[in-house]
């Protein structure tokens, strides 16, 4: 663990996640974990924290829910790896599974289409994978929290926006195509409207 800029309370959730994954049944997230670490060991958030304890905190947020899957920890683990590290999917050493998840987590631009398109296109993908409508829902989730005091008010604005807009529908399409996720996209989706409510209050943002 030396060579790598994790600060005591990243080395403390990413002990308490390896326990937790240090069993039968999360072979994936175990691969996955590891591989996250080598990837995103020596970088760093917006906010001056270890990247790392990004996907930690998801992971351990996920699994806190019923119905955390190992291919579910393991694409929320790895979900940045190949945007940020330019990385090909099959470099990863997970299952098909959780390729697509990742694959799906990754916005592909798309010649001809106007931003909006891609954004609105991205969302809606998310639900052909399982993986990855709940990890965006934990991503989106930690990123609004940690915007205050990091993001500009633009962004933040952009991002509640999009969160009521883009997000939340699909997560309500998600129930009925995933019934199997139904108590963590229960979880996570009252999670995110509180948040983004407490947020558009804040901002001044009308959300319609």
């Amino acid at each position: 663990m030396a060579p790598y800029n994790l600060d005591q309370k990243t080395m403390i959730t990413y002990t308490y996640l390896r326990g937790r994954l240090d069993g039968p049944g999360f072979e994936q997230s175990q691969q996955a974990l590891s591989f996250a670490l080598d990837c995103h060991g020596e970088q760093f958030r917006e906010n001056g924290d270890p990247y790392m304890i990004h996907p930690l905190t998801m992971a351990c947020d996920a699994i806190a829910c019923k119905g955390a899957t190992d291919e579910i920890i393991a694409t929320i683990l790895l979900h940045d790896v190949c945007e940020d590290h330019r990385i090909p999917l099959s470099a990863l050493p997970v299952n098909d599974k959780i390729k697509q998840g990742v694959k799906y987590m990754t916005i592909r631009k798309f010649d001809g289409e106007e931003k909006e398109e891609t954004k609105r296109r991205y969302f809606n993908e998310l639900l052909d994978s399982r993986e990855a409508i709940i990890c965006k829902a934990f991503d989106r989730y930690a990123n609004l929290n940690d915007a205050e005091g990091t993001l500009s008010e633009e962004r933040i604005v952009k991002n509640i926006l999009e969160t009521h807009n883009l997000l939340m529908p699909v997560l309500r399409e998600a129930k009925y195509r995933y019934p199997e996720l139904s108590d963590m996209l229960h979880t996570i989706r009252t999670a995110l409207k509180r948040t983004i409510a407490l947020m558009a209050r804040y901002h001044s943002v009308k959300l319609e």
